[in-house]
């Protein structure tokens, strides 16, 4: 599904400033993972590694069998549209439109028609449990609500794998349990779901966890396998 490849990444300054040293790492289908680490340890520059919104000053990055580093802006633009959905701690939801169109949006780039974007909007809402509320909009909704629609909209067509930076992050206690409930239905139906995150509670209920220090994998519940 996923696959880095000693990736690094240093970013220009001075003196240059390495985010990431080395980081070799296998996303397999149908995996719940947890990437966790504390700030500053590497985990958003490797999200966007992975997300490929940045790419490594050297290594490889593999997603669903294409090498990224290959790709020209335009068509890796074209694959993380179809093949990857994310979920921000922010939300990042346009605040005056209804939440039909807010899920609809994320597949304005897929080329599928404008009915049946907001069929599968509306199927992906009733997956998260606000399918009476489709016409709503997000001022009208709470934190949790709100991480829901950014749910539906990052699963609205079917990514291979789905990317999530501290879903919890700003929500309570008890409205965070309920997204990660929520994680754990889509897992089972069979999405692929990484999730980067400080907190270590977060991480326990992951399959598998990979811990993340000074840009380098220092532990991974998943080494040895075949």
């Amino acid at each position: 599904m996923l696959e880095l490849r000693d990736v690094h990444k240093t970013y220009p300054s001075t003196p240059p400033v390495p985010a990431l040293r080395g980081v070799s790492l296998t996303i397999l289908e149908g995996e719940l993972v947890a990437i966790v680490g504390p700030s500053g340890s590497g985990k958003t520059t490797l999200l966007h590694m992975m997300g490929t919104l940045d790419r490594p000053s050297s290594g490889t990055v593999r997603l669903t069998g294409f090498e990224t580093s290959e790709l020209p802006d335009r068509e890796l633009a074209g694959l993380r549209a179809q093949r990857i959905g994310f979920v921000f701690q922010q939300f990042f939801l346009a605040e005056h439109a209804t939440l039909l169109d807010n899920v609809a949006d994320g597949l304005l780039y897929t080329g599928i028609p404008h009915r049946e974007r907001y069929e599968r909007a509306a199927e992906a809402l009733a997956a998260v449990r606000l399918d009476h509320r489709l016409h709503a909009r997000p001022t009208q909704l709470s934190g949790g609500q709100r991480q829901r629609v950014a749910i539906a909209r990052a699963v609205v067509g079917s990514p291979a794998i789905v990317l999530a930076d501290e879903p919890t992050g700003n929500l309570d206690h008890a409205t965070g349990q309920a997204i990660l409930t929520l994680v754990d239905a889509l897992h089972r139906a069979g999405t692929t779901i990484v999730i980067i995150t400080h907190d270590r509670d977060v991480a326990a209920r992951m399959p598998r966890q990979v811990h993340v220090r000074d840009g380098q994998i220092v532990s991974d519940t998943a080494a040895g396998r075949p």
